[in-house]
């Protein structure tokens, strides 16, 4: 390496030059130059400044110094200096060493000459690190004002606080050093070493002065590895924990500026120890982690950087994928050699071979393989060096110390004290000679070995199992002191790019059919309707007119026509109707509007398969357009129509509950039917269509759930929960990409979701993917405590407006609850329940969304989760949603098994005796059921199915004759929730108690609410019988028997009434 000579001509910008010719060289090929032009506000270093240099220095080797250039009363300094050094790939100046190590540049005072001084002194001033970096990322040149720092000798900067003094630096070079494919499919790695927390207590700071290092290795150039090797750690007492922010400093071992050490814009941030990516990260070690915070540590704060070349990028993912630990060794080392007396060249070598307090933690780079993951920080635990447990957690064979043992001792006894990096200097170069030397020295010593073999053998297997045995002891001091490792790794680029979101809406458009809007119907039933009455009010004018022209009109005060003279003159109209062709022409008028009736109010477009089919419709249809014409006459007469029966419009709650209770008593085809009224209420309800798929997952009916799920998407396509079920559909279906798709989209659009989080996982770990499904869990327990924080902050504002929540959908869903809202108080309700049960999970958290769809599959791979995860016993919400899902799957015996293991966690808790009740029920066990639901009923806070509750305690009561308690457990499930049954429940119970008053009302209210129950209509045929009334009692009977009374002790009773009174069957 040439010291330049003469520098270029300067820029537009630059001072002319007054440099001397001969210090700069030619512009080279792969020549990196760079040109200090000038500095600026020199006096806040030092005031009375008159002559200064600039050297620039890089790799430990000094390029050059400038002229020596006179200081303006201003403190500027123009040097125009350039120096340059040669780049290569596979040289000592490479990417590997542009991307670790900056330009040292230093300004240097020259003193005036005294009388009897031969040479002129130097002194100097202060230094600037120069980030070489952009050049790796494109740029071939750039100008930077990097800021000079005054050096420990110098004058204080105190003396011009608001100077601002530094160095205008131009770096160029003739062409970029990475080529376009090393640029976009490289990537560049910084490793930074903040602290080691908790030593050892044999970390003094008195006695033998020590280096603490520590190392790991990556890969660079292919397959070749780089050792980032971190050394000169502070040794700090207790005290208070390291400031933050706190800046990020460089690796530069012999720098006299302090301050130069900062890498500007680069700081150490910190966060809460949730957030960390590495162990003890857990609530239960936060006090651990403050208290080693503040004690005995050593401080590093540096930052190492590497670049990563295409092929290295994908050995990193390779390797990561093979192992996902990686080592990172750490030492403490005597800065000064160990005896000043004369050593033999076997026992240098041995001792340049030794580690002292040689530990490692093992790095978890799993999280780098996810998609969109650039970083990784958090506290690593150091253990004990041995080489067996290394090469088991990391695969690895060699320590990387131990190979760089020799550098090590160069450094050691070079760079031991402060100063200028000459020393360092000298080192670097000697590195190759010290090599070989200990190559020669390692072959001579197996020569003298080997020649000594039987005399020697026994002795140095034991000195050699002595020495390991030592360096053992001294590395388990680390795991006593609970040592750990603060450490943070971090990427420029993701290994995994994330998918774009939109892409992702793009792909999950393409999926769901397109949704046009319905056409506009200018007709429909109504107007087929109204046409009708038209052309029947058009012809009764027209034979009205008919009648008036054959037989005059009737004067109003002549009196009624006879029977005998109507009848004649309706034979004659007839008559001329049919001879002059009109009442054909009448029919051709009415046979259009009936054809719209036909196809719009009966949706009749098809041919009829049977003539029985035909004839009935025909009868039918007649029936109607009869009906319609008197209709039609009364309106055209002027006469009042006939108002039509009131019709009861049920809510959607309504038929929500009526839905539910359809399922809970096994009538799926009545649920379907009021799953069906909600949604042609509403199609454009969202919530309608995931509670129908919900239904149909329950009937095992996968591909009809899938079409309500994407019904309900086409609907909103940002709807996470919409996109969830989808995606489990999906994974039910076998459709596996589809429901990728689904669920990267969730969690996407729903940052926050805790479940969309946990449902992603579940479904990568069904894959075999396990570290995007690690990736994903963590994800989601981020989200899950960040919103149990937020609810304990807001604990009593969160408390009422769960309880406002809570009682206005109890029994009706999630409907008009924000999603977040829902997992957020769903979060604080089981933060806040107490009863000494480990927190809310994820696992738990998705287990409840996925029992309100039905989702089996999803909830047992959620249970089995938990099972796993609760080291400390599980909860009593745990063994509570198996049963249920037990329960679901009629498994009684499991179920009884977990329901015994959550009464004995939490005892008070009601949805567990409700489900024991439930269990005992479908048992027939009706005595252990009762007392279940009669201490559910009891308790201060209500389960979860009260609504259930009631109407089987109910219909316990009504079986055990007991009706005074069956009435009011059924009137209070009016109170709460009222349905047709439950109204039958009342209705029973006072008729049974021969209170047929209020027995009526309750079982019209019943029909009213359902006009297709069976067993309603019998009890009201029963009511009629009592009250004598025999037209109703026959009508009540003959609508039971159609509707197909399945009881067949209250038919018998029915029948057995009828016989004892003699009448209310119409075929005696």
């Amino acid at each position: 390496m040439e010291v330049p000579a003469e520098p270029p001509a300067p820029k537009e910008s630059s001072p002319p030059d007054t440099s001397d010719p001969g210090e700069s060289q030619p512009l080279l090929t792969n020549v990196v130059q760079i040109t200090v032009v000038k500095a600026q506000d020199l006096k806040s270093i030092k005031s009375d400044a008159s002559m200064t240099l600039v050297r620039v220095e890089y790799n430990g080797v000094t390029l050059g110094d400038s002229s020596k250039t006179d200081v303006s009363p201003h403190g500027m300094a123009n040097y125009n200096f350039t120096a340059s050094f040669e780049y290569s790939p596979d040289g000592p100046n490479s990417w590997v060493d542009i991307a670790q190590k900056p330009a040292l540049l230093t300004v240097i005072e020259v003193l005036q000459k005294e009388k009897k001084q031969k040479e002129e002194k130097t002194m100097p001033l202060g230094q600037a690190v120069l980030d070489l970096l952009p050049l790796l990322q494109g740029q071939c040149s750039f100008t930077v004002l990097a800021p000079l720092h005054a050096v420990s000798t110098s004058p204080s900067e105190s003396l011009h606080p608001e100077g601002k003094c530094a160095l205008e630096v131009s770096v160029c070079t003739k062409k970029p050093l990475l080529s376009p494919s090393q640029l976009s499919d490289g990537n560049f790695m910084s490793v930074t070493l903040e602290a080691a927390c908790s030593v050892p207590e044999a970390f003094v700071p008195n006695g033998p002065s020590h280096n603490y290092m520590a190392c790991l290795q990556v890969p660079a150039v292919g397959k070749k590895e780089v050792p980032l090797l971190f050394m000169n750690g502070i040794l700090k007492l207790g005290g208070d924990k390291e400031p933050l922010p706190r800046p990020k400093k460089w690796f530069l071992p012999n720098i006299m500026a302090p301050g130069a050490l900062n890498i500007p814009n680069s700081f150490i941030l910190g966060g809460p120890y949730e957030d960390e990516d590495g162990e003890l990260n857990k609530t239960k070690d936060r006090e651990f982690r403050i208290r080693a915070e503040s004690k005995k540590r050593i401080v590093w704060d540096t930052e190492q950087r590497c670049y990563l070349d295409p092929a290295a990028v994908l050995i990193l993912k390779k390797r990561i994928a093979e192992c996902q630990y990686w080592p990172v060794e750490v030492c403490r080392m005597p800065m000064t050699p160990s005896s000043k007396g004369k050593t033999s060249k076997a026992d240098k070598g041995d001792e340049d071979r030794q580690i002292f307090f040689h530990g490692v933690a093992y790095v978890n780079m799993m999280p780098l393989l996810c998609p969109g993951v650039k970083r990784i920080r958090g506290a690593f635990r150091v253990f004990a060096y041995q080489d067996s447990e290394v090469l088991e957690k990391t695969k690895r064979q060699q320590s990387v110390l131990r190979d760089l043992r020799p550098q090590i001792s160069l450094i050691k006894e070079g760079s031991g004290t402060p100063g200028t990096s000459s020393s360092l200097s000298r080192a670097v170069p000697s590195k190759t000679q010290k090599e070989d030397k200990e190559k020669m020295t390692r072959e001579h010593e197996l020569h003298r070995r080997m020649s000594n073999l039987t005399r020697t053998q026994l002795s140095d297997a034991a000195e050699e199992a002595a020495s390991a045995s030592s360096l053992s002891l001294d590395g388990k001091q680390y795991v006593e002191a609970g040592t750990f490792l603060v450490m943070e790794i971090k990427l420029d680029k993701a290994l995994v790019p994330k998918r774009q979101q939109e892409e992702l809406t793009k792909r999950v458009k393409e999926m769901i059919p397109p949704r046009p809007l319905l056409p506009p119907r200018p007709g429909g039933a109504k107007k087929a309707v109204e046409d009708y009455h038209n052309h029947v009010a058009n012809i009764a004018v027209a034979i009205l007119s008919e009648y008036h022209e054959l037989f005059g009109k009737q004067p109003p005060d002549q009196g009624a026509t006879d029977h005998q003279t109507l009848e004649e003159q309706r034979r004659q109209l007839n008559f001329e109707l049919n001879s002059s062709g009109k009442y054909f022409a009448f029919k051709e008028q009415l046979k259009y509007a009936v054809v719209k009736i036909v196809r719009e109010k009966y949706l009749k477009t098809t041919a009829f398969e049977t003539q029985e089919q035909f004839q009935a419709f025909l009868s039918e249809l007649y029936v109607y357009l009869v009906d319609q014409m008197h209709v039609a006459l009364n309106q055209l007469l002027y006469e009042e129509a006939a108002s039509p029966v009131p019709r009861i419009h049920m809510t959607d709650e309504q038929l929500w509950l009526y839905a539910r209770e359809a399922e809970v008593n096994k009538d799926y085809k009545l649920a379907s039917l009021y799953h069906q009224q909600r949604i042609a209420k509403d199609q454009r309800n969202i919530q309608y269509w995931l509670d129908y798929g919900a239904f149909c997952l329950l009937l095992e009916d996968t591909l009809k759930a899938q079409e309500c799920f994407r019904e309900a998407l086409s609907l909103d396509p940002r709807h996470v929960r919409s996109l969830l079920l989808c995606g489990i559909v999906a994974v039910m279906l076998q459709h596996y990409e589809e429901a990728e798709i689904f669920f990267e989209d969730a969690c996407c659009l729903g940052p926050s979701s805790v479940v969309a989080r946990t449902l992603s996982g579940l479904f990568y770990e069904l894959q075999n993917n396990n570290i995007q499904a690690e990736m994903a869990f963590r994800e989601a327990k981020k989200r899950l405590q960040a919103q149990q924080a937020r609810e304990r902050s807001n604990a009593g504002e969160g408390k009422k407006t769960m309880s406002a929540t809570s009682v206005g959908s109890s029994s009706l869903g999630p409907e008009g609850v924000p999603e977040a809202a829902e997992e957020e108080a769903s979060a604080s309700e089981t933060d806040s329940e107490g009863h000494g049960e480990p927190p809310c999970t994820i696992f738990m958290k998705a287990v409840e969304f996925l029992m309100q769809f039905n989702a089996i599959q999803f909830v047992r791979m959620a249970l089995a989760h938990e099972l796993l995860s609760q080291q400390e016993g599980l909860s009593s919400a745990y063994y509570l949603a198996l049963a249920r899902m037990c329960l679901l799957k009629e498994e009684f015996s499991k179920c009884e098994e977990c329901l015994y293991n959550a009464i004995r966690i939490d005892f008070l808790n009601p949805d567990v005796w409700a489900q024991k009740g439930h269990l005992c029920y479908l048992r027939r066990d009706l005595q252990e059921a009762k007392e279940c639901y009669e201490r559910t009923v009891r308790f201060v806070e209500d389960a979860e199915d009260m609504h259930f509750v009631y109407l089987r305690l109910g219909s316990i009561y009504l079986e055990d004759k007991e009706y005074g308690k069956a009435k009011q457990i059924y009137l209070q499930a009016c109170k709460s929730s009222a349905s047709c049954l439950t109204w039958l429940g009342v209705g029973i119970a006072c008729y049974r108690l021969e209170e047929m008053v209020e027995a009526e009302d309750a079982l019209s209210e019943a029909n009213a609410l359902n006009n297709s129950n069976a067993e309603v209509w019998a009890y009201l045929a029963l009511v009629c019988l009592q009250g004598g009334r025999q037209l109703e009692a026959e009508q009540c009977y003959k609508y039971a028997t159609k509707l197909g009374l399945a009881d067949p002790a209250l038919l018998q009773e029915l029948h057995a009434t009828q016989q004892r009174l003699g009448f209310g069957d119409p075929s005696f």
